[in-house]
């Protein structure tokens, strides 16, 4: 099987480079991985202890920011370099100055892993949540460097769990610790003889409990919202956008909406702004206006939904139409108010926590979305009760980057 995977991962490796030119994203993906290994030698030398962490995307580096802030703290003289294998997560952090390298990592190929290794010589290794890489894992095995998988959240599903996973199986046995989420997760290694866990809970809770700290005014959601009820649908995708203009056309009710699709192009913007009947503005047109009379605010940019959401009374969180698509329902959660998204929430633990727990509602429909919005606008109690539910999920969860930064602290 290994000899198969790295057969396969070769082959991917000249597929990638074939499509290049067909998708922006792939070549970002290709042209992000060039010069490295320049990079990485002027940056880091031979003199230099680094920490090394490896994150799949966006989510996973939010993840693993609040371990990251606090080993700089307590290692101020350590390098950090920070990995991405997405595109979507790299192009937008990798300015970020919380780091002192920020760079894709090379395909798993077992020459890629040597050289990136050795290159690194890394004191510590940290994975976050998913991310299992053989070759990268064999040679930090064979060097006898400290691995963490940290936020792990393992399913029965998995390959691990097979009778046809011993591959990946042996994948699992490189790492010297597990942080997993949940009980579950801690069973299905005991299951497969894997002992080396700890029941942590997910850094993400941290992560968003620090945007309490922030300052998260925007003058413009105070002009915008007044003194009226404010939904803010954050991340949404198109089925979902239907249901929340549906609602908006047919509400009569004295709501102000706050619209932060995922794909902010100009087409889409456009076709959802000409969808909805009331008075609607983008945040790319305000330019200092008075904002306070339109009901829709459409936000056609990034980085702002986090702080948009402390104006929020009632949230809707998108992507959950999309088996595995669903967005970040913990950023709004923390601001204690309730949150309804659509039915698609497995594997998303907090979600399936809160809809367990009715913090948070699921939607199928046009008309189910009407009714649950509604109900909370119109019953106190559901909604105090609702928002109540999230506020305290999230505070009582906290904590887990401060217990594996102990358990660094005992590795170095």
């Amino acid at each position: 099987m290994y000899l198969l995977y790295n057969i396969v991962v070769h082959i991917a490796l000249v597929l990638i480079k074939l499509i290049t030119g067909f998708s922006p994203k792939i070549k970002l993906f290709v042209q992000g991985r060039k010069n490295i290994y320049n990079r990485l030698t002027k940056e880091i030398s031979k003199k230099d202890t680094v920490i090394w962490i490896h994150t799949a995307s966006l989510g996973e580096y939010e993840q693993g920011l609040p371990i990251l802030e606090k080993i700089k703290k307590v290692y101020p003289s350590y390098k950090i370099v920070v990995t991405f294998f997405s595109p979507s997560g790299y192009e937008i952090k990798k300015n970020d100055p919380i780091a002192d390298v920020i760079a894709y990592l090379p395909l798993d190929t077992l020459r890629n892993a040597k050289k990136f290794i050795n290159t690194l010589n890394p004191k510590l290794v940290i994975f976050v949540k998913y991310e299992i890489w053989p070759n990268y894992l064999k040679v930090l095995k064979d060097k006898n460097i400290a691995t963490l998988l940290v936020s792990a959240y393992f399913k029965k599903e998995q390959s691990f769990f097979k009778w046809y996973g011993g591959f990946m199986r042996n994948s699992l046995h490189t790492f010297t610790h597990f942080f997993v989420q949940d009980a579950t997760s801690k069973k299905l290694l005991e299951s497969i003889g894997i002992i080396n866990t700890t029941i942590n809970g997910d850094t993400r809770f941290d992560r968003v409990l620090e945007i309490l700290k922030k300052n998260n005014l925007l003058d413009f959601m105070h002009n915008f919202k007044q003194d009226k009820i404010c939904l803010v649908a954050g991340s949404t995708w198109p089925q979902g956008e239907g249901f929340l203009v549906n609602h908006i056309n047919n509400c009569n009710k004295h709501i102000k909406y706050v619209i932060a699709p995922h794909n902010i192009r100009t087409p889409q913007i456009k076709e959802l702004k000409n969808s909805i009947s009331k008075k609607v503005v983008l945040y790319s047109e305000i330019n200092g206006k008075d904002i306070s009379k339109f009901d829709v605010l459409i936000i056609d940019t990034i980085g702002i939904l986090t702080k948009v959401y402390s104006y929020a009374d009632i949230a809707y969180v998108g992507g959950g139409f999309k088996k595995g698509g669903l967005h970040n329902t913990l950023e709004p959660a923390v601001f204690g108010i309730p949150i309804i998204i659509g039915p698609l929430y497995k594997g998303f633990k907090e979600a399936e926590d809160l809809v367990f727990l009715k913090g948070v509602h699921t939607t199928n429909s046009k008309e189910e979305f009407t009714f649950i919005l509604n109900r909370l606008i119109d019953d106190k109690g559901f909604y105090h009760k609702t928002a109540s539910i999230n506020k305290e999920y999230v505070f009582k969860n906290k904590g887990a980057s401060t217990h594996i930064v102990d358990y660094i602290r005992t590795l170095l």
